[in-house]
């Protein structure tokens, strides 16, 4: 074989398998470069399929990890097996069992104090705080000692949940695979995300609800370039979980005696609501509380390893007379035993599940209170399905005829606390559509749910991972925005008519005319064709309320103001108010004041604010001197 002179491959005699060869080498070579370069969407969707096998097999393993603590622990035996869905055996320690807590409390108080503080509490809030302020950046030993402090926090007996810390590591090893392979920061936050989609994904066997839970709580951008990584990496930590637990949902739910005629009665929607004015009253107690015996803890003397032997020593009592007095250790560790108890008829009294419910919530707020290292997601099913099938129980006693199913209550119940608890409401829905795979739990299961939402957004704003950022000082948007209102211009925002007013015009005067009105305009002050200030109607109405009719209107009116085009961007007038410390903009066909002839409207920080769809950070995040608005 020759080649000829020219040297190209396409100069190579077609005669010669040689050069066939070598021409689809190339072509492979060419494509391979495109595929896994560095824009290449191909080489995030590889990352991310990655990143879900990763978060189903470290689901696998911390579920391992957690049976073999529980049982060298709780039983003496050197074991992995572990159903979480089945009551532990008594323990042969006896009373001794209350050490067992203790023990698991200096360990974690050890490996959290000593190599990852953000390990302590339930995950979720660092993995969001990584996103929103370190541009995605998980340590990579977070991975590590996050799945060693929750493993054996969860295993002592520990009341919290395995969510939270898969979620936390399978968004650590996003974020560490990001940053080994340099991906651009979006990029990394997407995979960040993915993990938190495969964590749910592989525990619950939802991979609908995996992707809506990040959808909901982490990703900060929604569009095709971050949905679909997170869809196929929570696709693929499903099919891993399927391997290893099987096609099972996590909690084998009888069927639901719910037929779709019942729900058009009256009597039944009425008590959905009043469960979910329930729920949300008690999301907001469970929120409350949990960051109430942190803020105990905090001021008991000892240290974190005093604060969290004292909490860890009083669940094991809990759990410890639970067993003497109950039967079972029901409160201990994730407590799905009692959940699928609740779900099953097995727990028929009111009193009994409200008692657990109670006991629960004083036992998760004690392990996460003084330090605990878990999640809140296992803890929140457990209360709201002990809560939903007790009031079923009672609503079905005291109101003849309603026959609320026990166990549908129950399962409702379960998602409208996490629901209402965590902020990811559509997620609560659907994980437990999957779960039950039953159409007629859904109409109950909307109403309840966005009741119980309603409710606790009515009594704080803040949900159970955002609070804790909160307090840190870290604000997260609690609403997606699109650049629809900042492209508009500022002349769009005018809601308020404007009306000029000397100077010198008594107040009084001023009011007088006013009640004559059907509307409460902006007052531009005035002195001999020159602008003054302005009178927000904001500011009238408060005076008015007041009874403040002194003085003049110039005495009143605010100097400072900004002036701007009335074509100009809302984004671009944002800017200059927020950089100026000002709350008024007056509006000008050229961005220039000669006189108050030139003035076309009036715009204000306020108007903005109710017209503009403001994100909530951007709304609070302005300068002391101008709280009190326009």
């Amino acid at each position: 074989m020759t080649r000829p002179a020219g040297g190209e491959l396409s100069d190579w005699s077609l005669e010669s398998e040689t050069a066939d060869r070598l021409r689809a080498f190339v072509r492979r070579r060419k494509l391979g470069r495109v595929w896994f370069s560095e824009h290449s969407p191909s080489r995030l969707i590889a990352l991310a399929v990655l990143v879900g096998i990763a978060g189903g097999l470290g689901a696998v393993l911390f579920r391992d990890l957690i049976g073999l603590v529980h049982n060298v622990m709780f039983l003496g035996e050197w074991s992995f097996t572990y159903d979480a869905n089945l009551h532990t055996a008594p323990s042969p320690w006896g009373a001794w069992i209350i050490a067992v807590p203790v023990i698991g409390a200096l360990v974690v108080a050890f490996i959290v104090k000593n190599f990852a503080p953000e390990a302590k509490g339930h995950g979720v809030p660092e993995v969001v705080d990584a996103i929103y302020y370190s541009g995605g950046i998980i340590r990579p030993v977070v991975t590590l000692i996050k799945a060693l402090a929750s493993g054996i926090s969860i295993g002592t007996g520990g009341s919290v949940g395995r969510e939270g810390p898969i979620i936390q590591i399978a968004a650590a090893f996003g974020s560490t695979v990001a940053r080994l392979t340099r991906l651009p920061e979006w990029q990394r936050i997407t995979l960040v995300a993915c993990g938190g989609a495969a964590g749910i994904a592989a525990t619950f066997n939802t991979p609908i609800g995996g992707l809506l839970f990040a959808i909901e709580i982490i990703l900060p951008e929604i569009s095709a370039r971050t949905v679909i990584p997170v869809a196929l990496s929570a696709g693929a930590a499903t099919i891993v979980g399927r391997a290893f637990f099987g096609d099972y949902p996590a909690f084998d739910i009888p069927a639901l005696t719910l037929p779709a005629s019942y729900h058009l009665s009256l009597g039944p929607i009425a008590a959905y609501v009043v469960l979910g004015v329930l729920f949300g009253v008690m999301s907001f107690v469970y929120i409350r509380s949990i960051y109430a015996f942190e803020d105990r803890f905090e001021k008991l003397p000892g240290g974190y390893y005093g604060q969290h032997v004292l909490g860890m020593a009083m669940v094991g009592v809990i759990f410890y007379l639970c067993q003497r007095y109950l039967g079972h250790y029901y409160v201990a560790g994730i407590g799905y035993a009692t959940v699928q108890d609740t779900l099953t008829h097995v727990l028929t009294g009111a009193e009994i599940l409200l008692l657990l419910c109670f006991l629960k919530l004083l036992a998760t707020c004690l392990t996460l209170g003084s330090g605990g290292s878990g999640g809140i997601f296992s803890p929140s099913l457990f209360m709201g399905a002990t809560f939903g099938a007790a009031f079923a129980l009672l609503a079905n006693q005291f109101v003849p005829g309603l026959h609320l199913d026990v166990a549908g209550t129950a399962v409702i119940g379960m998602a409208s606390l996490v629901g209402a608890a965590t902020g990811a409401v559509v997620t609560a829905i659907v994980m437990i559509f999957e779960m039950t795979r039953d159409y007629n739990v859904v109409v109950p299961l909307m109403i309840t749910v966005s009741v119980a939402y309603g409710a606790r957004r009515l009594i704080m704003t803040d949900s159970i991972y955002t609070m804790k950022l909160t307090r840190r000082g870290h604000l997260i948007p609690d609403a997606f925005h699109t650049n629809l209102y900042m492209l508009r211009s500022v002349a769009d925002f005018i809601r308020t008519p404007m009306q000029l007013c000397d100077a010198d015009l008594p107040v009084a005067t001023l009011f007088e005319g006013l009640q004559r009105q059907t509307f409460v305009p902006h007052v531009l002050v005035t002195r001999e064709g020159k602008v003054q200030g302005v009178l927000s109607s904001r500011r009238i109405v408060h005076m008015l309320r007041r009874g403040n009719r002194a003085g003049t209107v110039g005495e009143h009116a605010r100097p400072h103001y900004a002036v701007v085009n009335s074509q100009d961007l809302i984004f671009d007038v944002l800017a200059r108010l927020r950089e100026s410390g000002g709350d008024i903009a007056l509006l000008t066909r050229e961005g220039k004041l000669d006189g108050a002839d030139d003035v076309t409207g009036i715009v204000t920080w306020n108007d903005i604010l109710l017209h503009g769809n403001i994100p909530l950070p951007l709304r609070r995040r302005r300068r002391p001197d101008t709280q009190r608005g326009a």
